[in-house]
């Protein structure tokens, strides 16, 4: 239910598996459960790319290892999306979990599927379905955190670092090594992944899995050897960038 009462809309559900027999044992499942509908299926990653642009789902059911394509190829090119799907894995495979969750997965399911697990990892996409990405316009230029006894208002433009802590988000203000600003920073009840799609991608970007910099706070990139690149902050600091949001962040300075 939404806060006006109003209930929202099944997770519009795509089930990409090259497996026939865990499809149907999949679909069968998702028949059970009212929180999402299937619209689709598809047996390899180019047909799942296909899908997906072409029925918009809200959630993709993402089967691992397949031919050609396989499901971080996917998962890799839904990274790219101004709007991408979110994204449960559902794998006979252990060992590609740290990679998953690199690319914002939502959960990490291993086959057999049981119908309780796949319904719990079905709740946390429910829960986070605010995470996806608004229209183009509508980005925050303020927020809202918990002090002590009040609320404060942030402005967005003040904030120059983000970093995760768990179901938290750290804001950084002040102390950027110019203006002398005295560093503070506030905790918010918020996904790192649901605030980065409602920062304005001209005014932040994503340097890792755990860090969203202002783009102004970045005042160089440096190698550091072997594929490792770090973003240099205006305070002298440097943050290792994550090997999924290199590509980005090279693009941000023109390489």
């Amino acid at each position: 239910m939404t806060e006006t009462g109003t209930e929202l809309p099944p997770l519009r559900t795509l089930i990409v598996d090259d497996e026939p027999l865990a499809v149907e044992r999949i679909q069968v499942i998702c028949a059970e459960l009212p929180a999402i509908q299937v619209v689709g299926t598809a047996s390899d990653g180019a047909a799942a790319l296909r899908l997906t642009e072409k029925l918009e789902p809200d959630l993709v059911l993402l089967d691992m290892t397949m031919p050609e394509l396989d499901g971080l190829g996917v998962a890799r090119k839904y990274s790219e999306q101004r709007n991408p799907p979110a994204v449960i894995f559902v794998t006979a495979h252990d060992h590609f979990a740290v990679e998953a969750f690199d690319l914002e997965a939502i959960d990490y399911v291993l086959k057999p599927v049981s119908a309780d697990r796949l319904e719990r990892a079905i709740e946390r996409a429910v829960s986070r379905r605010g995470d996806r990405k608004p229209a183009p316009g509508k980005w925050l230029d303020e927020l809202w955190v918990p002090h002590r006894s009040e609320l404060l208002r942030i402005a967005v433009s003040s904030v120059h670092q983000i970093d995760a802590e768990r179901d938290y988000v750290r804001l950084h203000v002040g102390d950027q090594g110019e203006t002398g600003e005295t560093a503070r920073s506030y905790l918010l009840l918020q996904t790192i992944a649901g605030l980065e799609a409602r920062l304005d991608p001209e005014q932040f970007i994503r340097i890792h899995r755990s860090t969203i910099l202002r783009r102004d706070n970045i005042r160089g990139l440096r190698h550091d050897g072997l594929g490792v690149w770090s973003a240099e902050l205006q305070n002298g600091e440097a943050l290792r960038i994550g090997r999924t949001y290199l590509s980005r962040v090279k693009a941000m300075a023109g390489r």
